[in-house]
């Protein structure tokens, strides 16, 4: 049990660097807010899971407090990303900027 608690905690280590390197690498806000949104969020939910596994399962303690995170970002993640998104957008329409291109 603890090794697959230590294989969720790094695996979700992993994705949350994979998204702070894409923050980092894409050239637009448009593209860099996508990386860390779904890669965070994603590694954030195997480290939970991670710690639900271990402190519920091997040392027998109740998991309320990994529960309430989870549904924080389970509730703040698409919020924020639709702000962040809206903002932007704003901005841009206030200082006459060029939309991103829109899918075809």
């Amino acid at each position: 049990m603890s090794l697959a608690a230590a294989a969720l905690v790094l695996g979700g280590a992993l994705l949350a660097v994979l998204g702070a390197l894409g923050l980092a690498r894409m050239p637009t806000f448009f593209e860099r807010v996508h990386p860390p949104t779904m890669g965070t969020t994603l590694g954030a939910w195997l480290v939970i899971a991670g710690s639900i596994l271990h402190f519920g399962l091997v040392e027998g303690r109740p998991v309320f407090h990994e529960a309430a995170i989870g549904l924080f970002l389970l509730v703040t993640t698409p919020v924020t990303y639709l702000l962040l998104g809206r903002a932007a957008l704003a901005r841009d329409e206030a200082t006459g900027s060029a939309p991103p291109p829109a899918d075809p």
